[in-house]
């Protein structure tokens, strides 16, 4: 089980099915277990705090859940203050992500864009113009979006690179109004393959295919 510190209230666990020594689980089942066995997340939690000072003590905490292509279950763990003293847990599944072929997304900084491609990365996502060749990053308003067209939602790791996305992005809804805005009067930081240059000037380990 590996756990990567996000921010102060959030936290990233990635875990192997076999962590806990569970067997003859698929990976939704393992995580509908992990959510509704008080032990699993218990020990998430734990080692939380032990590896990165995330304390839950006295808060809500919101878990969202999804597999990697490689069968790696990945926890993202948010925790929100509150005078109640029990933990509320509220679990959201992103197994169902909106298949759409164009899409856009809203970073709040440019870093979360830079820690997606560093995510991506990781998982080894490989020949990303698979899934679309023409995802593009603009700079609008002072804001940043990812202009993702014509996507071939069919691609086996299609789910799972639209999932990373909304870890670090907010989903739009598409709109031709807001692609022109983009268009004519956003200013293009990264054309085309974007999440591929991100990757090759921002991740830190080895480096995909283009095509």
């Amino acid at each position: 089980m590996k756990i990567e510190k996000l921010t102060e209230n959030k936290i990233r666990v990635l875990i192997n099915p076999s962590d806990f020594d569970i067997e003859n689980l698929s990976p939704t089942t393992f995580i509908d277990k992990a959510l509704e066995s008080n032990f699993l997340l218990a020990d998430i939690l734990k080692q939380a705090e032990c590896e990165v000072g995330f304390n839950t003590d006295g808060c809500k905490l919101l878990v969202e859940s999804f597999s990697s292509s490689e069968n790696i279950l990945v926890f993202t763990i948010t925790k929100y203050s509150t005078k109640v003293q029990k933990k509320k847990i509220t679990a959201k599944k992103k197994f169902n992500t909106c298949a759409n072929s164009n899409s856009i997304f809203k970073f709040d900084n440019f870093e979360d864009f830079c820690l997606l491609c560093e995510r991506i990365n990781q998982i080894s996502i490989n020949d990303i113009k698979k899934f679309s060749k023409n995802i593009s990053l603009y700079l609008y308003d002072n804001t940043y979006f990812l202009l993702i067209k014509n996507a071939n939602v069919c691609c086996d790791f299609s789910k799972t690179l639209l999932c990373l996305i909304e870890e670090f992005a907010k989903p739009l809804p598409f709109t031709l109004g807001l692609e022109s805005k983009l268009l004519e009067h956003g200013e293009i930081i990264m054309k085309n393959n974007a999440l591929w240059t991100g990757i090759k000037y921002f991740a830190h380990m080895k480096k995909p295919k283009l095509s």
